[in-house]
């Protein structure tokens, strides 16, 4: 079930990564501007971050495994015709229903995981699960790269979103545990008792920090690479590529690690959250790095920074894991990604005007590293000692 999850999550990563990858190419074939790219990369958030929490009640209603099911074969269908679309406001419209289907993934694969792994193993189940959606990026930019500079890019949305419906096969063949099937027990806690807790909040500020520099990246890595840096199509996919790869390998390892850890006296709340400091000033001195560094030193930064996100992708969803436990996982997963998501709105979008206004990205790595920065008070400060909270149901 573990790596069928991440094989989705790597999907969904490779879908969504297809058009940065492309933007280049989009914009000199249909005379796009910055701005006009910049609203393409946020508009998937807008409908990804509105439909998190509904999503997150639909998977713990009716079944994550079937919500997860119906959620890939939308937004396959979404990624092939983007290869056939010829006009900014198509291409608007199926980002955003891009957006709708990409949102069921993460509450529904929180919600399995807290119904079926133990916490002594959740580092290694989420590391497992962060080395699927970071490869994405890298498969994505990597062969999307190739493809497009082959058969040009409405080639590779094709060929995505058909591949995508074959994950669809082994899943319907999966037999889940009892647990992991039924409806949620009657004293599973509500969405108002949920959203009264402190350390929800502080999951919802960590994760919305961590992911404003995650998809300022994402979405601009390739943009940036070719317009500021002035690597062609192929080389910008072999370093993004490689960069990506080194994100997941980083994220399975950390999850290894932290189990190990946990295994040998220490507990989660010192694991988890010392991890999530040391990777917040890093990535800080990275985009730094990044925004006024020479070449040599900005692609020294850039590789860096993705083993420091990477070492901190399986405490992302395994705190939260932990503090809701099986019974609010799904609900609690979906109010973080909510917040987590906003950032991809934002992000994109505002990268785009500033870089419209400025033709360079420095003032845009600066506001990364601010944001990055407040993640420490999200991560450390609002958050308890690890454990599930004494859920008490609310009326």
């Amino acid at each position: 079930m573990v790596f069928l999850l991440a094989a989705v999550v790597f999907i969904n990563y490779v879908d969504r990564g297809a058009l940065p990858t492309a933007a280049h190419l989009i914009q000199d074939d249909l005379r796009l501007n910055e701005r006009q790219l910049g609203l393409l990369f946020s508009a998937f958030f807008w409908t990804y971050t509105l439909t998190q929490i509904p999503v997150g009640w639909l998977a713990e209603r009716y079944g994550a495994h079937r919500i997860l099911a119906a959620g890939l074969t939308l937004w396959a269908v979404a990624t092939m015709c983007v290869g056939v679309a010829h006009t900014f406001p198509v291409l608007l419209g199926l980002r955003l229903l891009l957006g709708i289907g990409e949102s069921v993934a993460f509450p529904s694969v929180s919600k399995l995981l807290a119904a079926v792994v133990p916490v002594k193993n959740l580092g290694t189940a989420n590391g497992v699960v962060a080395c699927g959606y970071l490869l994405g990026p890298a498969v994505g930019t990597f062969a999307g790269g190739l493809i497009m500079a082959q058969y040009g890019w409405r080639a590779a949305f094709v060929t995505f979103g058909g591949l995508s419906l074959l994950w669809l096969l082994p899943w319907s063949r999966v037999k889940l545990p009892q647990r992991a099937l039924r409806r949620s027990d009657a004293d599973t806690p509500n969405l108002r008792t949920i959203l009264k807790q402190p350390s929800l909040w502080g999951t919802a500020l960590g994760s919305f920090s961590s992911n404003y520099s995650f998809y300022f990246l994402l979405t601009w890595l390739p943009f940036y690479l070719v317009r500021e840096r002035g690597f062609s199509t192929t080389e910008m996919a072999q370093i993004a590529g490689a960069a990506y790869v080194i994100n997941a390998l980083s994220a399975m390892l950390a999850g290894w690690v932290t189990d190990l850890l946990i295994k040998s006296g220490r507990t989660p709340n010192l694991v988890y959250k010392t991890t999530m400091a040391i990777a917040h000033v890093g990535m800080v001195t990275c985009m730094l790095c990044m925004a006024v560094g020479s070449k040599p030193v900005a692609l020294g930064a850039m590789f860096l920074f993705q083993v420091l996100i990477g070492g901190q992708s399986p405490g992302f969803y395994a705190v939260s894991q932990i503090l809701a436990g099986p019974r609010a996982a799904g609900r609690w997963v979906g109010v973080q990604n909510t917040a987590a998501s906003f950032a991809g709105v934002v992000a994109p979008a505002a990268t785009g005007f500033i870089v419209a206004s400025t033709h360079h990205f420095t003032a845009a790595f600066l506001l990364a590293a601010a944001v990055t920065l407040l993640g420490l008070i999200g991560w450390i400060w609002m958050l308890p000692k690890l454990a599930e909270l004494p859920w008490k149901h609310d009326g």
